[in-house]
């Protein structure tokens, strides 16, 4: 079995060495804290691999085999650097540094460049599942060479979440592929997650339900099309009860929503790909707003309360409830639609010849987005749909199942006061996507007008001219 070294053995760290020397692997272990690595050492004594602790960086390449692997599992940018420097004149050629850690990809395309020029491998891998998914399995991304990915394929496939069998991990590209993906997956999670919230507030200010009724509705819907990770977690954070006031735990809750920077960076990088994002910005853009809790306050008392009753402008409970799932399909359906198409832009950008169907096989257990959806991408994928989810025949008919109750919860949502920007982009996004004649011919009319940008007619496409505003 293989022997690697991991660096960094905090919550996310602790966690992946147990499991890969629950897989039978032996892991060299370094940290800041040797209290940290003596308690995985005490709680993994049953494991069938070993945990050593290493005193420093030295004792652990010591006591690794040639050629080395070692795993690094810190925040990224400036502490991830210091890592790599701290062990980089410590390794002989052809050792293998690999990063686990949120690192932004072009960064991973940089650190690529730097060890390779030294004869070092590089691999940057995006992991999915939290603590939880490091312990027991979680979603990997790999991007590197294919030499690098061939050293560790074997260890991180025992150790990665298992899909009706099959390793919920892989090798995408080079470089900084494996971050690009676990990027996108993050947004995609902001999306989910942003529209789980506005769900959420509909039910509690629109329908005037409590925290316990709510949990029952998520955990209904598991038993449909939304049947998630994310939608199954809900319905817990929604029963659990407050241990000191004995009331509903997500009352208790401060409304303040943070964040990492993975979300931001997937919608910089569908900008700089031309490619629309509009419900992980909205996801964004509400976590950035959710932050401002003085200022909504005081916001509060000069125009009032925002949200209203839905009243029966979606029939009795039972009506909108059903129109509500139904809407959240649609939604989760235009967060994916979007998602890959970033992907395969970003694909065609890098020339990374992605596998859209191996991502979305990846993501089906392990990780934080995991859902039944992803089993019937990969399908879509695997027997040659196309990049757009729309126009296979499964999700299409989806979006039109489901779109109307998206409309009516929409509207009914925006003229009682409620705040749906992530269903409301989703609406707006489908709108826009199956309207062949769009309103772009006025901004062009525009450009051209102030800035002489010229623009293409009808009736002599290819051809670019000016129109008669200055004659």
């Amino acid at each position: 079995m293989a022997h690697v070294g991991l660096i960094g053995i905090g919550v996310m760290g602790a966690s992946f060495a147990q499991n890969l020397a629950e897989e039978g692997h032996s892991v060299s272990m370094l940290d800041r804290s040797i209290e940290k690595m003596q308690a995985v050492a005490d709680a993994g004594k049953t494991l069938k691999g070993d945990l050593i602790i290493c005193k420093d960086a030295e004792a652990l390449i010591k006591s690794l085999p040639t050629p080395r692997t070692v795993l690094v599992l810190v925040p990224s940018g400036a502490p991830l650097d210091s890592v790599i420097e701290m062990v980089k004149p410590l390794l002989d050629k052809g050792d293998l540094i690999a990063d686990l850690g949120n690192s932004y990809y072009k960064e991973t395309e940089r650190r690529t460049a730097e060890l390779e020029n030294l004869g070092l491998y590089f691999l940057g891998m995006g992991i999915s599942g939290g603590a939880e998914g490091a312990r027991h399995g979680p979603s990997i991304m790999a991007g590197g060479s294919r030499e690098s990915w061939a050293r560790v394929e074997g260890a991180l496939k025992d150790a990665a979440a298992k899909f009706e069998g099959t390793p919920c991990c892989d090798w995408f590209g080079p470089g900084g592929s494996g971050h690009f993906i676990k990027m996108l997956h993050n947004g995609i999670e902001y999306a989910d997650m942003q529209q789980i919230a506005e769900s959420y507030g509909i039910m509690r200010d629109g329908l005037g339900m409590s925290a316990g009724d709510i949990a029952d509705v998520y955990k209904s819907w598991m038993n449909g099309p939304l049947n998630s990770y994310l939608i199954e977690i809900a319905g817990e954070v929604a029963a659990a009860t407050d241990p000191k006031t004995g009331g509903a735990m997500l009352d208790i809750i401060l409304d303040k929503a943070g964040q990492k920077g993975t979300g931001r960076w997937s919608v910089v990088e569908s900008l700089h790909l031309g490619q629309p994002n509009s419900l992980i910005a909205a996801a964004v853009e509400a976590r950035n707003l959710s932050a401002q809790k003085d200022s909504r306050l005081e916001m509060e008392t000069i125009f009032g309360a925002s949200p209203t009753a839905l009243g029966n402008s979606l029939g009795d409970r039972v009506d909108a409830i059903n129109s509500l799932e139904q809407a959240m399909i649609a939604a989760k359906v235009c967060a994916y639609i979007q998602g890959f198409e970033i992907l395969n832009a970003a694909s065609n950008e890098f020339e990374w010849n992605l596998d859209l169907a191996a991502i979305a096989r990846v993501w089906r257990a392990g990780c934080i987005i995991r859902s039944v959806f992803l089993d019937e991408i990969s399908d879509v994928y695997d027997n040659g749909g196309r990049s757009n989810l729309a126009l296979s025949p499964v999700f299409g008919q989806r979006l039109k199942d489901h779109i109307p109750a998206l409309q009516q919860v929409t509207a009914a949502s925006v003229a009682h006061g409620l705040h749906v920007p992530a269903m409301f982009a989703a609406l707006s996004f489908h709108n826009m996507s199956r309207t062949g004649q769009s309103t772009a011919n006025m901004i062009q009319g525009l450009r051209d007008y102030f800035g002489a940008h010229t623009f293409e007619r009808l009736d002599d496409l290819g051809t670019a001219v000016n129109g008669p505003w200055h004659d």
